[in-house]
């Protein structure tokens, strides 16, 4: 009771505001208020196999299902909660849209996962920004689809890319070429695995993570982002 009227008070004089609409969230862990996350433009890609997220890596790796929670659309209030993400130093609104992503989508293939495994960040990348916001997606992730274990081991970062921003298709397919590599000598056969990234644009660096995974017998790799441009 004293916790409860503590939190109220807190609230009343520190709110906590929703990142979309700037209204007061409900507490400190909803960090979207209730009317922006029913109103988030949700795919609902999970539910149709051949969806466009996963025509745009036919011809170029094999994928066995892909999804997005929500279209990142020029001019739409929710691209704010990728720059949060990835600039403004909040990364558990990554983990809180993993989780509510994962939640609306339990019935549905992505509940076979064994292994989740988020884009990794190249080291002096990660030092500079203090964290990578695909692993707390991934996080969120996890939290839902229990059975799956979230691993950084997997895939490592290699190469030092510059910026995607303001490139064309082609330059980013050269930009993310071999900045990957496969780093265990585990055996992944019959393993679903999901990539997990923020946002999917062109596809190309989910393709280039994608294609230094050895191709084990049985194997299925799947793909999850927060959002698709």
């Amino acid at each position: 009771m004293k916790l409860h009227l503590l939190e109220t008070l807190l609230q009343l004089f520190y709110p906590h505001l929703c990142p979309v609409c700037n209204e007061n969230t409900i507490s400190a862990d909803h960090f979207i208020c209730t009317s922006c996350i029913q109103s988030i433009p949700r795919t609902e890609y999970h539910k149709v196999a051949d969806n466009p997220v996963e025509k745009r890596f036919w011809g170029k790796v094999n994928v066995y299902r892909a999804t997005s929670f929500f279209r990142f659309q020029k001019g739409s209030m929710y691209r704010v909660l990728l720059h949060e993400l990835k600039y403004k130093n909040n990364p558990e609104i990554g983990r809180f849209l993993g989780a509510l992503a994962a939640s609306e989508m339990l019935q549905s293939w992505m509940s076979t996962v064994d292994i989740i495994i988020p884009v990794p960040l190249h080291p002096r990348k990660l030092v500079i920004r203090g964290y990578n916001q695909s692993d707390y997606i991934a996080l969120g992730l996890v939290s839902i689809f229990t059975a799956a274990e979230c691993r950084t081991d997997i895939i490592l970062r290699t190469k030092e890319n510059v910026t995607q921003t303001r490139k064309n298709v082609f330059q980013r397919y050269e930009n993310t070429a071999g900045i990957f590599s496969f780093n265990t000598d585990e055996d992944l056969s019959d393993k679903h695995i999901l990539i997990v990234d923020d946002v999917l644009t062109t596809g190309s660096t989910l393709e280039a993570c994608i294609k230094c995974i050895p191709n084990f017998p049985g194997i299925k790799i799947s793909v999850f982002t927060l959002a698709v441009a």
